[in-house]
């Protein structure tokens, strides 16, 4: 499985990061994120983020 991450933590690279859900299921919602900021909190509990499509710019490497 791809790296996940949990809401509040901080963000490792500039990317769209995928919602997944408790069971590991894919909800099709993304949130775009800057490297270093915190991810957002999830619509509902138990769910974690997975990058799915990095920035392409200097400042997401």
């Amino acid at each position: 499985m791809k790296e996940t991450f949990r809401p509040g933590q901080t963000a490792p690279k500039s990317a769209q990061y995928e919602i997944i859900g408790p069971r590991g299921g894919r909800t099709g919602e993304e949130r775009t994120v800057v490297k270093g900021e915190p991810l957002p909190p999830t619509p509902k509990p138990g769910q974690i983020y997975s990058p799915v499509d990095p920035t392409r710019n200097r400042s997401g490497r």
